[in-house]
């Protein structure tokens, strides 16, 4: 595609969608690339949602409908693909989906999220959409008035156990700890204790899943007798945790920590100038719609401030045939101001073969950091691009030598 657009949000859940609104409304040609066939990222599997602040009646789908409606609203666009690789070499990034399509853009918002952690016991794979799922929402239809398991016991697997029991005639819980110990937050224990159609295997965990064609048994193991035990059920659902879903970015300069997470600072900046990350694909502490949603937005201000920073720096100062004199000062440093009346005394900006650029460091760290710059004032004359003057903190005489 020759267009290239100023903001690209890879995935579209909540912190993509959100960062689509700001971004869009803030007018800048925004796309939403999205790998699945609905948007909304893990929250498009679930069915409840009590927790996010000040919508009191709603579904994880309804507000990730508003999301989508809001955001296109304001102009966004969106394609379906998946991301295989990511070139953010130079101003313009470009992005390559497993189908070959490609995709340009000046900055890039990763809201990958994460995807179910698998068990990696003997029968998971080979039974997957034949008994064993990761997802009530998707296929608790399937088991109206049968048996079901739950393996995991944080407030994804509680949660979706007690969304189970509106289909399945028994919900069983298996549990890693010891009896009345859950991951889960008290308010998801104290509905699943009550729930007459939900029980419980404690000190256990999934060790073979078995079955003729479709699951049928579940091979349980007491993590404190080791004992093996056959549970009959017609089908399991695993809910032990998620891992982001970053593969695509194993061969870019784009920071992972050791569980493959983006790292970012909390200007949601990764460690490659113009890529940003959001949501629960990114190194944080609390995951929850809320909080993939904060981050989209602030994604999508950093973004524009980086556009606006870094457009104003190549028009003004790398695409110009004059000599550029950059002054990096602060409005509320005196020695700042002392310097600029100085330069415009010398006369640089009556000068047609010169040109002054002024960069306030507060509000454009890009470049001042860019450019290392610590002290202020400090000038930097640049010709074709190229630094070939540094002056820091100079006094009069300095100034009057090289302009």
């Amino acid at each position: 595609m020759s267009e290239v657009y100023d903001v690209m949000i890879i995935g579209g859940g909540p912190a993509g969608l959100s960062c689509a609104i700001y971004a869009s409304r803030s007018k800048l040609n925004t796309l939403v690339l999205e790998s699945n066939r609905k948007l909304g990222g893990q929250v498009a599997n679930y069915h409840e949602l009590e927790n996010y602040p000040g919508v009191l009646d709603t579904t994880a789908p309804e507000l990730v409908e508003s999301l989508e409606e809001h955001a296109r609203k304001f102009g966004t666009e969106f394609a379906r693909g998946e991301v295989e690789k990511l070139d953010h070499e130079g101003f313009i990034k470009t992005v390559r989906t497993k189908k070959g399509e490609e995709y340009r853009a000046k900055s890039i918002v990763i809201g990958t999220g994460a995807e179910p952690r698998k068990l990696g016991v003997k029968g998971e794979d080979e039974f997957r959409g034949k008994g064993v799922s990761y997802c009530a929402t998707c296929d608790a239809d399937f088991y109206v008035d049968l048996d079901v398991v739950v393996v995991g016991n944080g407030n994804s697997a509680i949660e979706e156990a007690i969304y189970l029991t509106k289909f399945a005639r028994r919900v069983t819980i298996i549990v890693i700890h010891e009896e009345g110990k859950m991951d889960a937050e008290k308010l998801f224990q104290e509905r699943a204790y009550a729930n007459d159609k939900i029980d419980f295997i404690w000190n256990s965990t999934l060790e073979e899943v078995k079955g003729d064609g479709i699951v049928d048994t579940a091979v349980l193991k007491n993590v404190k007798t080791g004992e093996l035990t056959e549970f009959n059920c017609d089908g399991i659902f695993i809910f032990v945790g998620r891992v982001p879903s970053t593969d695509f970015l194993e061969e870019t300069e784009v920071e992972l920590n050791e569980q493959g997470y983006i790292k970012t600072n909390e200007e949601m900046e990764t460690s490659v100038q113009g890529v940003y990350a959001a949501g629960d694909v990114r190194e944080k502490p609390v995951r929850q719609v809320i909080t993939a949603a904060g981050d989209g937005a602030t994604a999508a201000v950093m973004a524009q401030s980086y556009l606006e920073a870094e457009e104003h720096w190549r028009e003004n100062v790398l695409q110009t045939d004059k000599q550029v004199v950059v002054a990096f000062w602060n409005p509320t440093h005196s020695k700042s101001l002392d310097t600029l009346q100085t330069i415009e005394k010398l006369g640089v900006e009556q000068d047609d073969s010169k040109k002054l650029v002024k960069i306030d460091t507060y509000r454009n760290r890009l470049i001042t950091e860019r450019y290392s710059v610590s002290d202020i004032p400090t000038i930097l004359v640049i010709e074709n691009g190229e630094v070939i003057e540094r002056l820091e903190q100079p006094e009069s005489q300095d100034l009057e030598k090289i302009l």
